[in-house]
């Protein structure tokens, strides 16, 4: 397949910059001709089309993107004709992860703002039907009037439908920095999941830093299993005790001591006041550090290997159709 250049037309869109590149798929700035309106396009690279595993997910990220609506959401105009691709909303702004890089934590205030607009598009999603289970800092922009827009749907799943796997662990249960203990532990994430995920990026903004931390990807992850956060008052003494009972609400190790919605979680932000305050032993044990145990690696690596494995076996299947 010829890659796309500048001037180049795909369909009815003419592309005019590339904007993005990864491992699997590049997105271009392009103009839809019919109404020069600016979108993205999003193309796979030629050797990713040819992987099923890769190909089903693409798939996947154009039904939900076409499926849902919300103002908050970047939305799925269009897929391919000529060519595997599907053109997208353009975002103009910037990712919260450039702006948490340039400005480290952000005013309480702004922080609890994006995080009830996301809150609000989660409740939108998860309504539908919907789990996102890669909410990160780079799938958020905000746009010069610091208004939200979610991205990138590539690993969102329907409640209840089976679970696909990746080649890689992140791609299979979002990044290291932001999921939840359970998914840690090689459950499937749900809504309350998204809600962790979303704890992380609230505390990251209100104190400039994640609340797990570690040498390599398998410390980061098991961190949020044995330890408990350092109090985000401890890191931005400005957190009122009402706004940390919050993150520790919805960064609680089980799921079933969370929000169980996002309507919850945005309850209790926009209403601060009337949040009680509990009396946490993790106050008092979060310097207590531990680690794992040689059995849990063991057991920990199996499950992140697994998704290869399965990987390798359809890559193999299909070059041998």
């Amino acid at each position: 397949m010829t890659p796309l250049s500048p001037g180049d037309q795909l369909d009815h869109y003419q592309i005019e910059s590339l904007v993005a590149t990864g491992g699997m798929a590049s997105v271009f700035r392009a103009t839809d001709t019919r109404s020069g309106q600016a979108v993205a396009i999003k193309v796979p690279h030629p050797q990713a089309e040819m992987d099923p595993v890769f190909y089903d997910r693409f798939q996947r990220e154009i039904q939900v993107g076409v499926k849902l609506n919300h103002p908050n959401l970047c939305k799925v105009y269009d897929q391919g004709r000529s060519r595997v691709y599907m053109a997208m909303e353009w975002a103009d702004g910037c990712s919260l992860r450039d702006i948490l890089s340039r400005e480290g934590k952000l005013p309480i205030e702004r922080a609890v703002r994006i995080a009830l607009e996301v809150c609000d598009v989660l409740d939108h999603i998860h309504s539908n039907g919907v789990v996102h289970r890669d909410l990160k800092p780079e799938n958020i922009v905000l746009d010069r009037n610091d208004r939200v827009k979610i991205l990138d749907f590539g690993i969102a799943a329907h409640t209840g439908s089976r679970r696909l796997t990746f080649g890689k662990l992140t791609q299979t249960m979002g990044s290291p920095d932001y999921i939840s203990p359970e998914q840690v532990r090689g459950k499937r994430g749900d809504l309350r999941s998204d809600l962790y995920a979303l704890g992380v990026i609230l505390y990251e903004m209100l104190t400039g830093q994640v609340p797990f931390s570690g040498p390599n990807l398998f410390a980061v992850m098991n961190d949020r299993v044995v330890n408990h956060p350092k109090p985000p008052r401890e890191r931005n003494p400005d957190i009122s005790p009402e706004l940390q009972e919050v993150l520790y609400r919805v960064l609680e190790r089980d799921p079933r001591q969370r929000y169980a919605t996002a309507q919850e979680f945005a309850k209790d932000l926009a209403h601060l006041e009337q949040v009680g305050v509990a009396d946490r032993t993790e106050l008092r044990e979060w310097k207590n550090r531990r680690t794992i145990g040689k059995r849990a690696w063991v057991s920990y690596t199996i499950l992140a290997l697994i998704p290869v494995v399965i990987f390798c076996l359809l890559l193999f299947v299909a070059r041998r159709g």
